[in-house]
Formats: C-alpha cells, sequence, structure tokens
C-alpha cells in the first residue's frame, strides 16, 4: 500500500466483520469491534480500530468479512509424552471410572522414547494446536517421575512450550513410598528441573497427593522462586482450592466439584482486583471442558464461579490419558453449548483468562515477552481470523476447523495476503 519504512515491516489486516479483542479493561461483550482492523509492527500491535480509518502498511490482508480474535492462550497441557491410552479410553466409555493410575502407563512408554522422539512428538503437537488458533501455550512434566527423566522432559518442554511447569508431582511412582517421594519431589528433583522451568504444580487428588504432601510441595517450590499451579477438586471435594488460595496460587485447574466455600474462597482472591493492573491478580479458576467429556465428570462449574466473581480460564488439557486434544475451539463450544457461557465469555475464557492464568495478561512476563491473550497496542501481535463471519460459529458450528489464518508474534502461519 505505501513504501516500506525503516524498521519492523507493518501488515494491515483490514475488513474484521467482528473483532473479538478482550481488550483487559473492557468486560466480555464490550470487547467486540465491527468493521475493524488491526496493524503490527514486527511483533507488536501498532493500531487498532476502525478499517476505514486504518493506516498505511507495508502489507494488506483483506479479511473478507471474516471474524478475528486473539490467538488461543493454552495454559494446561501435558505435551511431553509417548506411547498410546486409547485401550484406557475405551474402556472408560464402557463403564469403568477415571482412576489416577493410568499415569503410569504413560511413564513407562516416555521414559523409554529417546530425547529426538520426544522432541519430535511434542513439535507435532504443538504445530496441530497453532493450527487450530493456539498462540501462547503451557505444558507440564509429570510423565519422568525421577530426577533424570523429570530435568530430561522440562529441558526438551523448554525448547518449544512458552512456558514449563514442574508436575514431579503428578503420582507416585509404583512401589515408592509416597513419603519418600514427596521428599525427592521437594529437593534434588525440584533443583534438577529450576534451569527449565517457570511454574510448579501437584496432584492433590485421592491416589495422587494428600493434602500434607501437597503442601510441602508447594512450600519448597514456592521457597525455590517458582510460581505456583494445583491440580485441584477434580475426583471429588478435597484441599485442591484450599491449598491454592492459601499459597496463592495462579491458578487451580479442573474445579469440578466445588463447596460453597470453595467458591467463595476463590472469589475473594479477586476482590479489589483491576483487569487492566499489573499484580495483585487472584486464583484463576481453570475448566477443562474436554476432559471431563472423555472422563464422563459433571462440567466445571464455570457459570458458577463467573456470578461469583471469579476469573476463569478455558484449557485443552491436551495428554494422552484423559484428553487426548489441543482444540480450544472445541473447548470454547463446550463451554457455550453445556456450561452456560456466552460466546464472548467462552472466547474470553480461552484468550485473555489462559494469559491471566499464566500472568501474561498485561506488560511483560518473566521473560521480556509482550502481553498476550487479547488485542491492544503494544501487545504481541497474535490472531486468528475464523472462516466465519462471528466467533458465535465457535458454537454454532461445534467441531469444525474453522480457524483460517493465524499470526503468531507478527508472522503470519495461515492464509496468504490477497
Amino acid at each position: 500500500m505505501s513504501t516500506p519504512t525503516a524498521g519492523p515491516a507493518s501488515t494491515l489486516i483490514t475488513n474484521i466483520g467482528e473483532l473479538s479483542t478482550q481488550e483487559a479493561s473492557r468486560g466480555a461483550a464490550e470487547s467486540v469491534l465491527r468493521d475493524a482492523a488491526v496493524v503490527f509492527e514486527g511483533e507488536r500491535i501498532s493500531w487498532i480500530g476502525a478499517a476505514s480509518e486504518a493506516p498505511a502498511a507495508d502489507r494488506m490482508v483483506d479479511a473478507g468479512g471474516r471474524a478475528g480474535l486473539p490467538g488461543w492462550v493454552d495454559s494446561h497441557t501435558h505435551l511431553v509424552f509417548a506411547g498410546d491410552r486409547s485401550a484406557e479410553f475405551e474402556a472408560r466409555m464402557a463403564g469403568e471410572s477415571y482412576t489416577a493410575g493410568g499415569i503410569a502407563v504413560t511413564t513407562e512408554a516416555t521414559r523409554a522414547a529417546s530425547d529426538y522422539d520426544l522432541t519430535r512428538l511434542l513439535l507435532a503437537r504443538a504445530a496441530e494446536a497453532a493450527a487450530g488458533g493456539t498462540t501462547y501455550l503451557e505444558t507440564k512434566t509429570g510423565y519422568g517421575l525421577s530426577v533424570e527423566e523429570e530435568r530430561r522432559h522440562a529441558r526438551i518442554a523448554s525448547t518449544v512450550a512458552n512456558q514449563v511447569t514442574f508436575l514431579g508431582a503428578h503420582l507416585v511412582p509404583a512401589g515408592a513410598d509416597a513419603d519418600e517421594y514427596t521428599d525427592l519431589v521437594c529437593t534434588r528433583m525440584l533443583e534438577a528441573v529450576l534451569p527449565y522451568v517457570q511454574w510448579a504444580d501437584v496432584f492433590c487428588e485421592r491416589g495422587a497427593f494428600s493434602e500434607e504432601q501437597s503442601r510441602r510441595v508447594l512450600h519448597a517450590c514456592r521457597e525455590a522462586g517458582l510460581g505456583l499451579r494445583v491440580h485441584g477438586n477434580q475426583l471429588g471435594t478435597g484441599a485442591g482450592v484450599r491449598l491454592a488460595v492459601e499459597f496463592a496460587a495462579a491458578s487451580v485447574d479442573h474445579v469440578n466439584f466445588l463447596t460453597d466455600d470453595d467458591v467463595e474462597a476463590l472469589a475473594g482472591t479477586w476482590a479489589g482486583w483491576k483487569p487492566d493492573a499489573a499484580g495483585a491478580a487472584g486464583t484463576v479458576a481453570t475448566c477443562l471442558p474436554a476432559c471431563d467429556l472423555s472422563t464422563r465428570a459433571p462440567l466445571a462449574p464455570a457459570r458458577r464461579l463467573l456470578d461469583a466473581g471469579v476469573q476463569v480460564a478455558l484449557a485443552s488439557n491436551c495428554n494422552p490419558g484423559t484428553s487426548f486434544t489441543s482444540s480450544m475451539g472445541f473447548c470454547v463450544a463446550t463451554a457455550v453449548l453445556q456450561m452456560e457461557l456466552t460466546v464472548q465469555e467462552a472466547v474470553r475464557a480461552a484468550t485473555f483468562g489462559g494469559a491471566l492464568a499464566l500472568r501474561v495478561h498485561t506488560g511483560e512476563d518473566r521473560n521480556g515477552h509482550r502481553a498476550v491473550g487479547s488485542l491492544a497496542v503494544g501487545h504481541r501481535a497474535d490472531l486468528q481470523l475464523l472462516n466465519a463471519p462471528s466467533a458465535a460459529h465457535l458454537a454454532y458450528r461445534p467441531g469444525m476447523p474453522l480457524t483460517g489464518a493465524v499470526w503468531r508474534a507478527g508472522q503470519q502461519l495461515g492464509m496468504p495476503a490477497r
């Protein structure tokens, strides 16, 4: 359109029929622009507004009236694994109940895989996620469960994922003493993974780690300088939410079984929080609807949580046992069709909510990267265009591959310029 100037190349994406910015200072429904345009300069967003007022740029993409929204932020995945658990899935569909023990099957297969194979599998899964609109993702260790293997998996994960979570406290290995293994997680294993991870997590659940063991893990990891997350309240009511609030964890994930006290405690962490301000964020309740469907568990009460004032995220929980999908679009559709969220609330939970759970929703993250999860000037240029006129089609046409083009940090992964 214009003669290129010095500095990063600029890209104008114009004729966007509906743009869901999910801007932090606005509510979900208030963040929708019509007939909009966005300009990228390098990896940052430099302008957003009406298409009729868009400035010139070095390159133009005509969205053709399609809907635009932030790239998905998937804040809960388990992508470093090998092996297959489809037989376990079939058994569960035939009526067997889910327990945490199936993790051991994946642990054995993952330990046996080479660095090359684990990296290849991880890259393929990340590419699948990107093709579906995911531009920022977290992944966890947790299928190593020994000092050497957890370090290896953390190192491999750090080469692909945006953020890595240490989940040595995923399951007590067969034959190990639970307290002795907890001590190992809190000492030598934690020290081994520290160069590669930003977060720590614990599976606080029956069949995994008790309240007291979980508290020891969270305390040790906090002392080591890691941010905290909790797998909690998945299989029943328990201590997960309580511990997450006690330790000011960034998120508690699953949250299928909540008491009134749990909801009140989570809501209390958000008292006085301003969505466009840095710091002081509370504990995000991360809902994992694809996992709930696969385990035939009650869907997490996202509507109840939002109405109570709790910030909610949606994530894929992509893993081989209970949620072998990275489709955030599927999670959004499920949240709308079965969890009573509006389309824009679900989109917000899968974008801004995920960024909030990873603390990259505003300003710069701990690695100096720009904010993600919403479209605003200065944020990282992560955007997807749908092959549809509005985000409502994510739920209106569930299961359809609607993501038509993706930009991550200003780099186009999808359709060519027109």
